[in-house]
Parts: structure tokens; sequence; C-alpha cells
């Protein structure tokens, strides 16, 4: 399959992505991008490669790929999946001000083929990747899939964890997934569930006591493979809307841990459903603004602040290998998402606080 490059000539619908992108304008992405474009963050997106395209071509850097079939660099994407996660996390779109546009637009993305375009990935794959994630220092890393599990990346999560890195990981999309999948299930690792344009519970999206974030996860447009876009459904699309509001994070305060940075989302995250953390928005919406400007108390420091740990996970290191979800177990490593249709340049895949409280206090 021939792959556009940067310098090819513009995409089909690169003038009409941005008024599509309805997520930029739910998140109030314009005041975000006024305190923090993600500069300095490197994010690793795990999936099924990064292909070169004109919106991401500044912040592309030589990544992996750790099963057979890619271009050895982590720069091939057979499926456009992997290409419109990285597009979600950092697009930068056109100097026209057309083009997709990501959550972090001046973050870098590894990117790392180790799910196949069709077919099921291996948890080794995955690891290999986190491994090299970790080594080119990587601060956040970006998993829009679930699968079965090994003692290889039971490892190299404790390890990426232990790394200061926040793991970010896509919570399952119904009907395939019954629960919480693996690895967003681990204590530690931000598990993404997702919402409707009305901020609604996404009825495509797995509840349960793990958890931790919702983000827009229904009719999400992104980059995609040979220069042009897609449009995405599924806690994939969340779990890189969340990983790129990490990323400004970690650029806005680059020596927070990324402990406190998981906890600076979700204590500023607007509470839905019943008061306080449930099973489908977990302790709520991601706010980008507040998460960048509120004054949060440290871990700790409140009882009532801290984030406690998820009740319905186990640790990667309690469980044994090839344990976990049976569903997941049975697919192998699957990225959460399946095309339906494509046309007029699109790949469209089926693939603590109260809304009503007053701001969170803004640091000075």
């Amino acid at each position: 399959m021939a792959i556009v490059t940067p310098a090819a000539a513009a995409p089909k619908g690169q003038d009409l992505i941005r008024g599509d992108q309805w997520h930029l304008t739910f998140l109030n992405i314009k005041k975000a991008h006024r305190i923090s474009l993600g500069s300095g963050s490197v994010v690793a997106v795990l999936d099924t490669g990064v292909a070169p395209h004109p919106d991401l071509s500044s912040n592309l850097l030589t990544g992996i790929d750790t099963i057979p079939g890619g271009s050895g660099d982590g720069h091939g994407d057979r499926d456009s999946h992997g290409t419109g996660m990285a597009g979600l996390v950092a697009a930068h779109g056109q100097r026209n001000g057309t083009g997709a546009l990501g959550i972090a637009p001046e973050a870098r993305i590894i990117p790392v083929l180790s799910s196949p375009p069709t077919g099921d990935g291996t948890p080794d794959a995955l690891a290999t990747g986190i491994d090299f994630a970790i080594k080119h220092e990587a601060n956040v890393i970006s998993i829009s899939s679930v699968g079965s599990r090994s003692a290889y990346l039971d490892q190299m999560i404790a390890r990426a964890l232990a790394s200061n890195i926040v793991v970010v990981a896509a919570a399952g999309n119904l009907p395939d997934d019954a629960r919480v999948g693996y690895p967003a299930s681990v204590a530690g690792v931000v598990a993404v569930g997702g919402v409707d344009r009305q901020g609604k519970h996404a009825s495509i999206s797995v509840s349960g006591p793990e958890i931790d974030v919702v983000a827009p996860a229904v009719d999400i447009y992104s980059t995609s493979i040979n220069g042009k876009y897609r449009k995405g459904t599924g806690t994939s699309d969340a779990t890189a809307i969340v990983a790129g509001a990490a990323a400004l994070v970690r650029s806005k305060y680059p020596y927070l841990p990324a402990a406190e940075v998981v906890h600076r989302l979700t204590a500023t995250a607007v509470d839905k459903g019943p008061p306080g953390r449930d099973d489908e928005y977990g302790y709520g919406v991601i706010d980008l603004v507040a998460a960048l400007t509120a004054d949060v108390p440290p871990l700790g420091f409140e009882s009532t602040t801290a984030t406690p740990p998820k009740t319905g996970a186990t640790s990667a290191a309690a469980q044994p290998a090839g344990g976990g979800d049976v569903g997941a177990a049975l697919r192998g490593w699957a990225t959460l998402g399946v095309i339906v249709a494509a046309g007029c340049g699109f790949l469209v895949w089926r693939r603590r606080r109260r809304a009503d409280d007053p701001p969170p206090r803004i640091s000075r």
C-alpha cells in the first residue's frame, strides 16, 4: 500500500475536518491551548503503527515494529487505527488552520507497530513496545486496545509505572468486552471510558469499578492513512484524548510525578452520574482547562482528594500470566474497532467536580 508522505498534495477533506472535530469545542481546546500545547511531552502510541500524514509531520519520531509486516520504524499503518490515535494526541493540522488538530499539538509521538491490521496481536509484542517507550524516554504511553496478559507484559507495565510514565489504556467496547479489560484494569493504569456528544455515557463503553475518567468517544474525527481522515467511535478514541490531556499537564508541570499528573486529571474531572466516583464515568469527564489551572492538593494531603486504588483491579504482579478477561484472552490482543464503511476520504470505524459546581480555584 502506498503511503502519502508529508510533502504530498493536500489530502481531500483537510478544509472540513476541523469543523467535524466536535470534541475540541466540548473540551474547550482553544482556552486549554492558551495555557499548554504539550511541548516537551513524548507520547508512545502502541497500536497499528502511525503512517506519515501532513497533520503529523512535525512531531512523529522514529519508533519500532514489534510484529512483522511494517516498515521497521513504526511508520507503517495498514488500517488507520494507530494513525488516528496519534492524530488525536498530537496532530498539528495545516498552517492555514485546516486539517486535524490534536489535544497536544506540540507533543512528540513515538509510533509503535504492535497490533496487526487483521487478526490478533500478542501481549509480548505490546510488552516489547513498552520497553522501547521506556528506553526512549516517553512520559506518556497510550494503549487503545485490550487483550490477554503475559509475565513479560506484566513486568513491562510495572516498569513503566515505576519509571514515572503515565500509562493510559482503553476500558473496552461493548459488546465484545463484558468488563474493563487488561491492562486498563491494572492498578496505576488510567482506565478510560467514553461519553457521547451530550456528555452522557457512551453506549459502546464498558463500565466497571476500574474506570478512572471518561472522554469523548462517539463520532471522533482524526487522521488516517494515505493522508486522509477517519471517523471513530469507541474507547480507543477516548483513550488517545486522555493521553493528550496527560501530555498537556506534563508540559505545564514538567516536574510533577506521574501519579500526581493522574491525580490532577481525576481531581478536576467534571462529575457525572451519581455524586462521586461511579462505574460509568469514573471520577468524571476530563476538564483540560481545570487540569492545567486548578489548585489541586497533592495526593495524601486530604483523604477526600486522594485517588483510591482501583477497587475491582488486581495488580499485574498479583495475577498469574494468562489470567484476566476470558473474552480478551480468546481474542488475543485487539485494537478497539473495526472498519464498517469507507468513502469521501474518510475511514469510518465502529470501533470530582459536579457539572453545576463553581469552577475550581485557580493557581496564582
